[in-house]
């Protein structure tokens, strides 16, 4: 179970020296009214506003132009996963979950973990968000050690924890009014939303979201803290089918766009294989590398593909899971 201060932390919402200005950041307006009534600070009344539409090339191209001489482009953090062993609990009830694992990712890479449940996927994504300190070995980004959460990984959760007094807007300006950057960089959470497609939704509340609308808005939170590595524990895992195949081609044209490097654990064989470079197949707890298959098609990809066929049944093989397809 991760806390809701880890989440914060995890968000880019919570950073070393910041705990004061966080809490004023949450507090603000936190009665909350039944209904979702309007909370102190907020930014104006609710909108429902149109549907939200799929993200596009010509969307993405519209964003690029509005953000002008503002926007950045970043270099994908490069990940250095080196010997990782880790073990919870103490003495004769240790547990060990992860066993000497070896794994980069190079910058701008997106790579899928997959693995039986409880196998140690999530565990490692805590280990890589600083969020906690492996047993022994060590996990580098840029060649620097991890040893706390920073704002240049943020992890997107399966339950996109956004708070229901706080509207679309302020949800996202979250991290950067806990850093206490918001008042001069106010357009960022504009463009993160536009990057999302819910720039209609500013003023909505939570209650008021889908459960595709609400993850896109844990997505513009990620995205606004310009991440160099989004690090996504089964963002997708909640949503209904045909939600959760647009949001995967949406993650893609926002990863290709943005030049971030994922890391996504997934229990989705397809999706790994739709949205990653290079898939990495766990055992079972204490998890180690199995296999490490390698996505060789171009984006954007299409499901049909008797390539992604092939590679589906490899990896269902590693899982034991082939003898039923």
């Amino acid at each position: 179970m991760v806390s809701v201060v880890e989440r914060l932390k995890a968000a880019g919402a919570y950073g070393r020296g910041q705990k004061a200005s966080l809490s004023r950041a949450v507090g603000e307006g936190s009665g909350v009214r039944a209904g979702g009534g309007r909370a102190a600070g907020d930014i104006g009344a609710a909108g429902a506003g149109p549907l939200p539409q799929p993200l596009s090339r010509e969307r993405e191209r519209g964003v690029n132009a509005a953000a002008g001489d503002d926007s950045k482009v970043l270099t994908g953090a490069r990940i250095g996963i080196h010997q990782v062993s880790h073990w919870f609990g103490h003495g004769n009830e240790r547990l060990q979950v992860l066993d000497h694992v070896d794994l980069s990712v190079a910058p701008g890479e997106f790579v899928a973990l997959l693995g039986p449940s409880g196998c140690g996927k999530s565990t490692l994504l805590r280990l890589v968000a600083g969020l906690d300190q492996p047993t022994s070995g060590e996990i580098l980004q840029d060649g620097t050690p991890i040893t706390e959460p920073d704002p240049s990984r943020i992890v997107v959760f399966q339950d996109p924890t956004l708070y229901p007094w706080r509207r679309v807007w302020n949800n996202v300006a979250l991290g950067l009014q806990a850093q206490g950057i918001l008042a001069q960089q106010r357009h960022r959470v504009d463009d993160a939303l536009r990057r999302v497609g819910l720039e209609s939704f500013a003023r909505a509340f939570p209650h008021q979201l889908s459960g595709g609308m609400a993850q896109r808005v844990a997505l513009a939170r990620a995205l606004v803290n310009d991440p160099r590595l989004l690090v996504l524990d089964e963002p997708l895992g909640k949503l209904d089918s045909l939600t959760r195949l647009a949001m995967q081609s949406d993650l893609v044209e926002l990863w290709q766009r943005s030049r971030f490097s994922a890391l996504l654990v997934t229990h989705d064989v397809e999706e790994a294989l739709f949205l990653a470079q290079r898939v990495i197949v766990f055992s079972q707890r204490p998890a180690r590398i199995a296999a490490e298959l390698r996505v060789d098609l171009p984006y954007p990809r299409h499901r049909g593909d008797p390539r992604l066929t092939e590679l589906r049944h490899e990896a269902l093989r590693h899982l034991g899971l082939d003898a039923s397809w």
